[in-house]
């Protein structure tokens, strides 16, 4: 990397542009940054990095991105000018241009008040003289990761290795081993060791997590074991815990005890379950001999019981037969009796027909025969056909009346829609100009709303300001008070170390004596004689109490100039606010802005109804044309309904005559045909009942003449006794049974005495079958007890069996999961440091910076050797920190006047800066090679330098001057004035109230 231009505008301290000519810098190999404190010596570093990485050194990087971007901006610049930095460097073979804008706030182009630019920047590359340069990328993202990549480094490797901060070295080393560690993994990115370690240590929890819970399961397991053993189980349960090298082992000889006492239990319930078989089988038989000895004497005794009772229904089955006998011969009058019967009920039948036909007769037919009737039925008939001609035209007659009654409602119709037409056309003139007017309001209104809406957004704005004027005028009172408060806190304590530094001057002699050695000369006089060494006085100040007052005073006049750019920025505010708002107050801009919205809501709510008023004044157009048409069609059908009505007048009176004449004295055509029609329907009806009566009075007699005949074959005197005799077929049925079930029964009963087995059980003693039940229940008791002891002493030796060859198969898995959690844990404490192992109790990731940090001191040492004049050697130790620190990132300086090594935290102020800055040269080398060898043909070394003497000042210069031949340039930011005499080309950085200036000086001449 090497810079060539840098130009800073707005940045930091300056407040104008400044340019800085690396090239001509580079030159001279070494030159010096100098400038009064707080001038901006380190503002042009941070220009640097922030060019290169959009961000300032970590020690001065703020967090979040207004504040931070607030904070490069200078105090000092005006309000129009922009921040900005812009770097020219070569990276690699490419030439680049890098230009980087924080956000920042800016003037608003129009109106008052200001707006927030966003952060800008931008990369171009320098392709050939004829080109020129060639923009390539406008991305935030894009920009940084090109140049990291050509970089090879982060920002902090940048700021290590670029920009040496020798203070941070000093504090290296004298820090310890965490400290060290954390500077080299930012340096050398060994988060990849980290990782492996934490990787390790995660599988180290992840395996012993299996291995706990496979413990658990096996504890489990004999849980499960103990409660299948119960009350059998003769060993208690293993006592491990999960994780346990033991518990497996343990468990397996518990598992084999508890399934042999099983197996023991289980015999034993076998041979118990033998001897109750045995008993259960005799009681059965006895049992079974005794119940067939009571079933044989029960079976007699009720052979005997039914004999008894079948003797005494014999006279109800003689009843029985002989009845049954008396109804089968009744059987064969039934046939004779049934037609009889039908007979008698057609005629009662055709009787009652003939009574109602003849009430329904004139008196004068009620005796007429069934010829007359039907006679007098066809003469009905005939005048019938002669009414039924006379229907057609009465149907017409009615047609007519429908016609005209349509004509009459349809002229009503017509008269309604003239009478309205005629009413909405008068109107219409009216009508036309009240749409025009609604149109001529809405277009008045829409021109009004726009209006408005004009003076809408300047007044809701002046109201806006009004607001932020009345809460910023309430801001700058409390600013002004907290500014006058920070000036009164900062002349007190100017005073305070004023007051300090004047004390501490008069007692100075009594400081400087504090610090004479006998024989050593005195550093005023010279002399090796100190008779008479000044004494301090009361309220003695020392340097210490001075430069607290100093920094006290300085935190104050910091906070009086952070309180004026608040207080300034608040009255800048106030002061745009006011203008904008103006005169008026919050309430009567509000009234204002409320009036406006209101007018501007109505006006626009009237002007929406433009597009309606013109579509409401077409309908009422076309509903004019609409009205004259259905008038002029109304007009016509008037005409159209006379002549149609004069036609139906005239037809109307030839129906009329031939319609009285087919009424007769009926109402209408129509009931005088419905009275001729009844009339011959009644004369059929009674011609139709005499001849039904005459016939069944005939076949009454025949039945009559049969019956008598049947009954008397049958062996009856009369047909009434034949019919009491007749039973019907269900009692039959059931008589017919009744006598089957008494004669089956008396087979039985006689089959059952003659049994010779049941009549000798019958001769023996009654059977004791509860006695012999008792006896077998008993039996039966034990037995189930015996087999249900059997089965439980089963199951429990099967289910130990099963279980136990899960707690092996269970102790099987666990094994390879036991093995690769030893092997992961014993890897991840090794890498860890808590191995036994490692006798170093070195991390893996410190082994890996401890051989960075060797090559690191190898480094250095090349360039200590010189600075010191071939005294001092930088080393590296992994010795062991006490107390049981871990070790590996150990400094040691070896003095080869002593031949002693000693810890770098004991050297002195000018040591501790060649020694670091030697161990600052030897990082950067180391760095660079790290990350790709990418050259670095600019460095930069931050003080230190005020604690070296003339001697070692040159030597320390020579060092420098040898990175020359590398065709380095080392820039030295510093205030020691001897630097001034031995560099002459310097770049200056100068303060004033206007902000700080650059200015560049080669062999004495200003540039």
């Amino acid at each position: 990397m090497r810079l060539h231009r840098l130009t800073i505008t707005a940045f930091g301290p300056f407040a104008d542009t400044q340019e800085v000519d690396f090239d001509t810098l580079r030159a001279a190999g070494i030159f010096l940054l100098h400038g009064a404190t707080g001038a901006g010596k380190t503002s042009v570093l941070d220009a640097v990095c922030y060019a290169l990485y959009d961000a300032v050194p970590g020690a001065r990087q703020l967090k979040g991105g207004a504040a931070k971007d607030a904070s490069l901006r200078s105090d000092h610049a005006p309000a129009g000018t922009y921040t900005e930095v812009q770097l020219e460097l070569t990276l690699g073979e490419r030439r680049l241009e890098i230009t980087r804008r924080p956000a920042q706030t800016r003037p608003k182009k129009r109106g008052t008040g200001v707006t927030t630019e966003k952060a800008q920047s931008l990369l171009r590359e320098y392709d050939t003289p004829g080109t020129g340069w060639r923009a390539l990328s406008r991305s935030h993202q894009e920009i940084g990761e090109e140049i990291g990549q050509l970089l090879g480094m982060s920002r902090e490797q940048f700021c290590q290795v670029v920009l040496l901060p020798q203070g941070d070295f000093a504090r290296f080393l004298r820090a310890d081993a965490e400290a060290r560690g954390k500077l080299l993994g930012r340096l050398f990115d060994t988060r990849r060791f980290a990782a492996v370690e934490d990787r390790l240590a995660e599988l180290r929890r992840g395996a012993e997590q299996q291995v706990r819970a496979g413990d658990e399961r096996l504890l489990g397991v004999a849980q499960r074991i103990a409660q299948a053993a119960g009350a059998g189980g003769e060993q208690p349960l293993p006592a491990q815990h999960p994780g346990d090298p033991g518990l497996a082992p343990a468990v397996l000889a518990w598992a084999a005890v508890a399934r042999s006492t099983a197996y023991e239990h289980a015999d034993i319930a076998e041979s118990a379950l033998a001897g109750a078989e045995s008993g259960q089988a005799a009681a059965r038989r006895l049992l079974d001999s005794t119940r067939e000895l009571a079933r044989l004497q029960q079976r007699f005794a009720d052979g005997q019981r039914r004999a008894e009772a079948l003797e005494a229904r014999r006279p109800q089955y003689e009843a029985a037969r002989a009845r049954l006998e008396r109804a089968r011969k009744a059987d064969r009058v039934a046939p004779a009796l049934t037609l009889r019967e039908d007979a008698e009920r057609a005629h009662r039948t055709a009787a009652t027909a003939l009574d109602r036909a003849r009430a329904r007769l004139p008196a004068e037919l009620t005796d007429t025969g069934a010829d007359h009737l039907s006679a007098l039925e066809r003469k009905m008939i005939e005048e019938l056909g002669r009414v039924d001609a006379a229907r057609g035209a009465e149907r017409r007659s009615a047609e007519i009346g429908r016609e005209r009654a349509e004509l009459d409602r349809q002229a009503r119709a017509d008269e309604e829609l003239l009478a309205d037409a005629a009413g909405w056309l008068a109107d219409w003139d009216a009508t036309r100009r009240g749409h025009q007017e609604r149109i001529e309001t809405a277009q008045e209104a829409a021109t009004r709303a726009e209006q408005l809406a004009g003076q809408i957004e300047p007044a809701r704005g002046q109201l806006a300001a009004a607001r932020s004027r009345d809460a910023l005028e309430a801001r700058a009172a409390t600013s002004r008070g907290l500014l006058n408060s920070a000036r009164e806190r900062a002349n007190e304590a100017k005073e305070t170390w004023l007051d300090l530094r004047e004390r501490r001057l008069r007692g100075i002699a009594a400081e400087l004596a504090a610090g004479l050695v006998p024989g050593e000369p005195c550093a005023v006089c010279g002399s090796a004689d100190h008779p008479a060494p000044a004494r301090p006085g009361a309220g003695q100040v020392d340097q210490a109490a001075e430069d607290a007052a100093s920094a006290a005073s300085r935190s104050a006049e910091e906070a009086v100039a952070a309180a004026e750019r608040e207080h300034a920025s608040v009255r800048e505010e106030y002061a745009a606010a006011r203008s904008t708002a103006g005169g008026s107050t919050v309430a009567e801009l509000a009234a204002l802005t409320e009036r406006l919205s209101r007018e501007h809501a109505e006006a626009h709510r009237l002007a929406a109804g433009t597009h309606a008023a013109r579509e409401a004044l077409d309908r009422a157009e076309r509903e004019r044309e609409d009205r004259l048409t259905a008038q002029q069609s109304a007009e016509n059908r008037v005409a159209a309904r006379t002549s149609r009505r004069e036609a139906l007048d005239r037809e109307q009176t030839a129906l009329e005559s031939e319609l009285v004449r087919a009424r007769g004295d009926a109402g209408s055509v129509a009931a005088n045909a419905d009275r001729l029609a009844d009339r011959a329907r009644r004369l059929a009806e009674a011609a139709d009942a005499v001849r039904d009566f005459d016939t069944t009075a005939q076949r009454l007699k025949d039945g009559d003449d049969r019956l008598a005949d049947a009954a008397f074959r049958a062996g009856f005197d009369t047909p009434r006794e034949a019919a009491a005799a007749m039973l019907p077929e269900v009692e039959q049925r059931g008589l017919t049974h009744r006598m089957d079930d008494w004669q089956a029964e008396a087979a039985t009963v006689a089959d059952r005495l003659a049994e010779s087995d049941a009549r000798d059980a019958a001769e023996r003693p009654p059977a004791r079958l509860d006695a012999a039940l008792v006896s077998y229940e008993t039996a039966e008791s034990a037995l189930r007890a015996a087999s249900s002891a059997l089965d439980g002493a089963r199951a429990r030796s099967a289910q130990l069996t099963g279980l136990s060859r899960q707690a092996e198969e269970e102790v099987r898995r666990l094994g390879p999961l036991r093995t690769e959690y030893e092997r992961v844990a014993r890897l991840a404490a090794l890498t860890a440091g808590t191995s036994t192992d490692n006798d170093r109790k070195m991390r893996l990731e410190s082994y890996v910076l401890a051989a960075r940090l060797e090559q690191v001191a190898a480094a250095a040492t090349a360039r200590l050797l010189r600075m010191s004049s071939g005294r001092y050697t930088l080393v590296h130790s992994d010795a062991r920190g006490g107390g049981g620190k871990r070790s590996g990132l150990g400094l040691h300086v070896v003095d080869s006047w002593t031949g002693s090594a000693r810890d770098t935290a004991t050297l002195s102020g000018g040591e501790t800066f060649f020694v670091s800055l030697a161990l600052a040269l030897g990082l950067a080398d180391v760095v660079t090679d790290e990350a790709g060898g990418a050259r670095l043909d600019t460095l930069f070394i931050d003080e230190g330098f005020g604690s070296l003497d003339d001697q070692t000042l040159d030597e320390v210069l020579d060092v420098l001057d040898s990175l020359r031949e590398r065709d380095r340039s080392v820039g030295i930011v510093s205030h020691v004035a001897d630097l001034r005499r031995r560099i002459p080309t310097q770049l200056e950085v100068t303060k004033s109230r206007r902000g700080s200036t650059v200015s560049l000086r080669t062999g004495g001449t200003d540039g």
